[in-house]
């Protein structure tokens, strides 16, 4: 049974779930008021649902520290990224309630993250974090939240398209230094991503063989992956090993330190080549296409660059001018070859020879 009393003016609600007392105000002076929201209560608990007062009591600083133990707990890859955007969030909705946290509001931060210059794609990771934080929340025992807030993701249309022609993956080869020339190799030869670059370490390569193995769990898409080098990489591959610190495991590494990003030496170097927009994942989108060019089956780059789906491997198939030049003179020399050929006198159709059959005549 719950009661009813006063403080001040204001008419406050108390009543019991599983034993524990709940106290809240009823927010009037009247006490038929007190009395309906009194009666709410303990029709929910009734029901066997938790009292709205539960979830009013939750902050939404709370949810994200369950976010970020959860990243961590799992060791997911992208924990960086969600730490960043887990920053954005507190700065927006740190002060307030769970429970507060509704469509208008999430829409106001959209709109402020889009003034301040964010692409979609970046606005939608960080509501993909948003979702994330209050499945969670839902999914707890007891939940940590009545509903979640509804929420629609903006259009994104920023596919690229960049790639590095062999001329300009020479200059940034020149332009680069020392300690990331290996790794722009290595990138440009097996179009392999940065992360799994940079974390490759010895006991994954066998010089001998000529050959580099990724396990399942270090890759991308949690899939093994083997490459056999050709002569240039393996050469390289074990320059690195004769050079190499005793005290580091990484094949790739900067004063026997694993390297995490250097995105200042890489913007630099295209500077001068007179690139400024390349970005280190178009050395992928290269190794693919080049791959393609060089003959190689389609299953086989797949293997190699560790493409999962085929949509995701067409997209990083790109087309360049250059293919679309070759295609037109192609398609230019069928054309003029097939005009010879009726001018030789190929593919012309028959001509019908009208034939008489002579009757003999008797008489």
């Amino acid at each position: 049974m719950g009661c009813i009393y006063r403080r001040g003016k204001t008419y406050w609600i108390k009543y019991y779930r599983n034993g524990k007392p709940y106290a809240e105000s009823s927010g009037s002076d009247k006490l038929e008021v007190a009395k309906r929201a009194l009666k709410i209560r303990e029709g929910e608990i009734s029901q066997g649902k938790i009292p709205g007062i539960c979830f009013d009591r939750v902050s939404f600083n709370e949810l994200v520290d369950d976010y970020l133990a959860d990243y961590r707990l799992n060791d997911r890859k992208t924990q960086r990224r969600a730490e960043r955007c887990a920053g954005y969030l507190r700065g927006e909705f740190g002060m307030l309630k769970a429970s507060e946290v509704d469509t208008s509001k999430i829409r106001q931060y959209m709109e402020k993250r889009l003034s301040e210059g964010c692409a979609n794609a970046t606005v939608n990771r960080e509501l993909a974090a948003i979702k994330r934080i209050f499945n969670l929340a839902a999914r707890c025992t007891p939940p940590k939240v009545a509903q979640k807030p509804y929420m629609s993701m903006l259009k994104e249309n920023n596919v690229r398209k960049g790639f590095i022609e062999h001329d300009e993956y020479l200059a940034l080869f020149e332009a680069l230094p020392g300690h990331l020339k290996p790794v722009l190799q290595f990138a440009y030869a097996t179009g392999w991503r940065k992360s799994e670059i940079l974390n490759l370490q010895w006991n994954q390569v066998n010089l001998r063989d000529g050959i580099v193995r990724l396990e399942p769990g270090e890759t991308k898409n949690d899939e093994g992956r083997t490459i056999y080098m050709e002569s240039d990489l393996l050469e390289m591959m074990s320059n690195q090993h004769r050079t190499r610190r005793l005290d580091c495991r990484h094949v790739f590494h900067l004063n026997g330190k694993m390297m995490k990003d250097f995105r200042g030496s890489w913007e630099s170097a295209c500077k001068v080549i007179g690139k400024p927009g390349l970005l280190f994942h178009d050395l992928r989108r290269s190794g693919i296409r080049n791959m393609i060019r060089a003959g190689i089956p389609e299953r086989v780059a797949m293997a190699i660059s560790g493409h999962k789906t085929r949509s995701v491997f067409d997209r990083y198939n790109i087309v360049s001018q250059e293919d679309l030049m070759q295609a037109a003179n192609k398609r230019q020399a069928f054309t003029r070859d097939q005009s010879a050929r009726l001018q030789n006198g190929y593919n012309r159709p028959r001509e019908i020879k009208k034939v008489t059959t002579l009757r003999a005549v008797t008489n």
